[in-house]
Order: structure tokens, then sequence, then C-alpha cells
């Protein structure tokens, strides 16, 4: 089954649910900030998308400024830690299909190619 990392606040992530739902696709749905990744996870997810931790780190988080995550070393492992521990920092939504993809799908053309392919 297809897995959403979903944050309610968000309306990229309540977009893409309603998308699902809109053409009947059931989703398993993770919400990532009171059930978050661990490093393994992370680690997984990373590397399905082909993607290193601040690739899918929201720089604008206050969190992120706090943290001055813009001029942190880009260490991975540090990198994928601070994301563990700080949920948050994590772009979303997050779809996990079951061919072992994984995709951001924040914008319509990638939720729209899911929504076909039958991921």
């Amino acid at each position: 089954m297809t897995t959403v990392w979903h944050n309610p606040r968000c309306s990229k992530s309540r977009c893409a649910l309603d998308a699902f739902a809109g053409v009947g696709r059931d989703v398993t749905v993770r919400r990532y900030l009171d059930d978050p990744p661990t490093v393994a996870e992370l680690t997984e997810v990373l590397d399905r998308l082909g993607l290193q931790p601040w690739d899918v780190t929201r720089m604008g988080e206050a969190r992120a400024r706090e943290l001055g995550l813009a001029e942190r070393p880009r260490d991975r492992d540090e990198w994928i830690a601070l994301l563990a521990a700080d949920p948050v920092l994590i772009q979303r939504p997050i779809v996990l299909t079951d061919d072992g993809r994984a995709v951001i799908a924040r914008d319509e053309e990638t939720l729209k190619a899911l929504l076909e392919d039958g991921s």
C-alpha cells in the first residue's frame, strides 16, 4: 500500500490525500510529526528519493533558522539525526509506493503522475 508522510497543517499534504481519495485509492497515512521517522527510516527514504537530507529540509522553518542550518556543514549523518529529532523540518508530503519509489508530492505534476500510474 502507498504510504503518505502527512502533516495535517500542510495544504500540499492535505491536497495529496484528497487527490488519492478522489480516485478511490487507499493510502496509509503516517502523521510523521506524531510518529517521527527513525534515523534508519530516514536513511532508507532518502536513498529511495535519491536525495540528501538537506534536499528535503524545510529551510524556511523557524527551527531551521534556530539551528543555523543554512550555515551548517553538510554532514549526511548529522543532518539525518537532526531531521529525526525535529521532523517539522522534513519536506512534505513524502509518498512511498509499493514498488519501492519515493517522491515528494508537492507539485501537481508529480501527484498526477503518481495517480495515473496506480502506484
